[in-house]
């Protein structure tokens, strides 16, 4: 009979260690996950250095979560591990676009690219509702400017045409971005037209001559 047991052995060391680092990988994409939502959060409410502070500490989580499964690419590879990096790639996009701020480079954050263009298609989302949180005071051309950076990430995205198992799905986010910023032009399209319109009213009545009567 053949002698497994030297195999037995490595086998259960392999997956015991695996195992310890895939607990420690699923706390910190947690937390990263936690910090990045908090950081949008933050965004929305105009607390930017709220925003800046959560942004800082996803990245010294980020960058921790790279380095403990630099020798484990089962586990960085895997779906709650690029999943919670997207999350941070949106993060760090939303930030830097609302400040108008230069964006970082998959490089400089530390993620495959694949992962940095799913997460720059859900930033369309969060431009979207900065944009409607504008229009309600009226029309404005900040919303114009985040239109803009709307349509220059779908220009990108749609060019972008390989096999999903390489883009890891990025086909079917495009399509949705394209439907975001569609509904977003028509919105500001709308909401110009009205202040065009009331400052025609306004224009028209200041024409008038006043009633003599009280």
């Amino acid at each position: 009979m053949p002698d497994l047991s030297e195999l037995n052995s490595r086998v259960h060391q392999t997956f015991e260690t695996l195992n310890q680092a895939r607990e420690q990988a699923l706390l910190q994409a947690r937390q990263l996950t936690r910090l990045c939502a908090n950081t949008i959060r933050a965004i929305h409410r105009s607390e930017m250095e709220t925003a800046r502070q959560n942004l800082q500490e996803a990245a010294d989580i980020a960058a921790g979560l790279q380095r403990l499964l630099a020798d484990f690419p089962l586990l960085l590879y895997a779906g709650y591990t690029q999943d919670a990096l997207k999350e941070y790639v949106e993060a760090s996009l939303t930030l830097c676009i609302i400040e108008d701020a230069p964006l970082p480079s998959p490089e400089t954050l530390g993620v495959e690219y694949n992962t940095y263009l799913n997460g720059m298609a859900e930033v369309t989302g969060e431009l979207r509702r900065r944009c409607l949180d504008i229009l309600r005071q009226g029309y404005s051309e900040e919303a114009e400017r985040l239109l803009g950076w709307m349509d220059e990430i779908y220009n990108l995205l749609v060019t972008v045409d390989y096999p999903d198992a390489l883009t890891g799905g990025l086909r079917r986010q495009t399509d949705l971005v394209r439907g975001i910023v569609e509904r977003t032009r028509a919105d500001l399209t709308l909401s110009l037209r009205e202040e065009r319109l009331q400052k025609a009213l306004e224009r028209a009545s200041n024409r008038l001559p006043n009633d003599p009567h009280p």
